[in-house]
């Protein structure tokens, strides 16, 4: 019988000891009876997701789950722009991008009083640009957010952020990192392109209605972490398997993207918060897996406890993570015609004490009918170290999976 694979990834997972949790991890405190079943059924162990120490970003976490390696990162702009749907090629430059609003030469909000309506009217003015012979690809994202592409010959993305990351200061002046004439001729561009911004976007109707009704114009743009897009085989295409993702995270969706997936989600009752709706999720990962060999079904609400160090918000995101994965598990059961094997991983750890990423490692499990079965029956960090799997890294982890699916081609004769 065929294979299929349901990776679950609750994202920052991993966690360290908190006082207020009597010195335990979120993950040993929660209640998780469907963690701890997969756990039973299957082989535990522990993922480092580059190397031991070393904390990775969610887009890189990702893109490490998906079958590259950090030397494939194209930067945080690359997979922003893959998440909202652009295609780039090999050589684009890729930015994130706010609206903003200036006035007088200086910044009075980065975020243009966090716009929600008219955006896809504003970004509309600015794609299609042409500057020397370069073409401007500029999209819209959520409320006061976009991307912005440079595409053309002799471009790079050694060039510093245009945002002054503060209100009262002026745009700043992208400058170069190398002294090249790609990093020279990206910089120029890029600051014609944001000079005539705000002369475009200043004349737009849009934006004198704004002002009109009380509201702050987005009349103008701000940037960063530029990243250019390598000549990347995607990871679906190259193993010639089908996969897909369903997540509610743009990043996580873009790095999905980028690698050959087809991406689920429901912008009307999928968060990356504890009010997403986990019936939903479940229901699109279980219709993927009528025609996908591998699925990713991801939980954010996790990492976003981390981030606000808020150990017992991290046991309910955990809680819920545990409800979404036994919805799958009796969903599964109806799937008859593949053995699926589950899956459970992170793509980094998010300490509360530390409110950040750590190099700490992730638990993992594998289980199915056909896995070897190890003596672990709880899934928590204590656990998951002591299990078949031992240690591994995130590479190490895809290639195992992926051979489940007979998808990694044999060394030697």
């Amino acid at each position: 019988m065929k294979n299929k694979i349901l990776l679950t990834i609750a994202d920052g997972l991993g966690d360290r000891p908190c006082e207020v949790l009597g010195w335990k991890t979120p993950l040993e405190v929660a209640k998780k009876p469907h963690l701890n079943q997969v756990a039973a059924f299957g082989s535990s162990g522990i993922m480092d997701l580059w190397q031991c120490g070393t904390p990775v970003g969610t887009d890189l976490g990702h893109m490490i789950l998906f079958g590259y390696g950090l030397p494939d990162y194209p930067g945080r702009g690359p997979i922003e722009a893959f998440g909202e749907g652009m295609e780039l090629k090999a050589g684009d430059v890729a930015l994130r991008a706010n609206f903003a609003t200036c006035r007088d030469g200086l910044v009075v909000d980065r975020r243009a009083g966090r716009i929600r309506k008219g955006t896809k009217e504003l970004a509309a003015a600015l794609n299609g640009l042409q500057i020397e012979d370069v073409t401007i690809l500029f999209k819209e994202a959520t409320e006061h957010r976009a991307v912005l592409v440079l595409r053309g010959p002799g471009l790079s993305s050694a060039v510093t952020d245009s945002d002054p990351k503060k209100e009262g200061l002026p745009i700043k002046l992208v400058k170069i990192k190398e002294n090249s004439p790609e990093a020279i001729k990206t910089a120029r561009i890029l600051n014609q392109f944001l000079n005539e911004c705000q002369k475009i976007l200043g004349e737009l109707p849009l934006n004198q209605e704004r002002e009109a009704q009380g509201l702050l114009p987005a009349n103008a743009i701000l940037t960063r972490g530029a990243g250019q897009m390598p000549a990347l085989e995607k990871t679906a295409d190259k193993l010639g398997i089908k996969a897909a993702c369903v997540a509610a995270e743009s990043t996580v969706l873009g790095a999905a993207r980028l690698a050959g997936f087809d991406t689920y989600t429901d912008p009307n009752c999928m968060t990356g918060n504890l009010d997403t709706d986990i019936d939903r999720k479940v229901e699109l990962a279980l219709e993927a897996l009528q025609n996908h060999d591998f699925v990713v079904l991801h939980m954010k609400a996790t990492d976003l406890m981390g981030h606000d160090n808020n150990p017992k918000g991290k046991v309910q995101a955990i809680e819920k993570y545990d409800a979404m994965v036994g919805k799958a598990l009796k969903g599964i059961q109806k799937i008859t015609d593949a053995n699926v094997i589950v899956a459970m991983a992170a793509d980094h750890s998010t300490p509360c004490e530390r409110r950040e990423h750590s190099g700490d490692p992730v638990p993992i499990v594998v289980a199915g009918k056909n896995i070897r079965k190890d003596n672990v029956t709880e899934y928590d960090e204590i656990h998951a170290a002591q299990g078949g799997l031992n240690r591994m890294t995130g590479h190490m982890f895809f290639d195992f999976l992926m051979d489940y699916l007979e998808a990694v081609p044999k060394e030697g004769n």
